[in-house]
């Protein structure tokens, strides 16, 4: 399983993006995907900014039909924010912190091209930056 950011999931969605290939190639190795429901609102508008409104709805359509699992995740509260204080030099953000906390629990794999924040906790946390 593997949990995806915003930024892998622009790459999926637009094949405009420089990382679309990588991200496709990712997902064809090993297509179960989760995204935590605390970033859903980020991904609407950053997939409705790059790639327009159809993306968004595309997207959430995606997840109503199966193709990516909704990771609900309420009890990633207490999780979300330790990491937040725990790495608040990075002045990591909920959504990072979400992404993190719900791939620890199914898996470790973390989709993503916004490695900066990432790469920093991956250090220190329990997780695999792919691809």
């Amino acid at each position: 399983m593997i949990t995806l950011d915003t930024s892998a999931i622009v790459a999926l969605i637009s094949t405009s993006d420089r990382h679309h290939g990588a991200a496709r190639g990712r997902i064809a190795e090993s297509p179960e995907t989760v995204v935590p429901a605390a970033i859903l609102s980020e991904v609407a508008w950053v997939v409705g900014k790059s790639v327009g409104e159809h993306g968004s709805r595309n997207f959430l359509q995606g997840v109503i039909e199966g193709s990516t699992f909704l990771d609900c995740g309420d009890g990633d509260l207490p999780r979300i924010l330790d990491l937040m204080v725990r790495f608040g030099d990075l002045h990591l953000g909920f959504s990072v912190a979400a992404v993190i906390a719900c791939a620890e629990r199914n898996g470790g794999d973390v989709l993503t091209f916004d490695r900066h924040d990432f790469e920093f906790v991956a250090q220190d946390v329990p997780i695999n930056l792919v691809p």
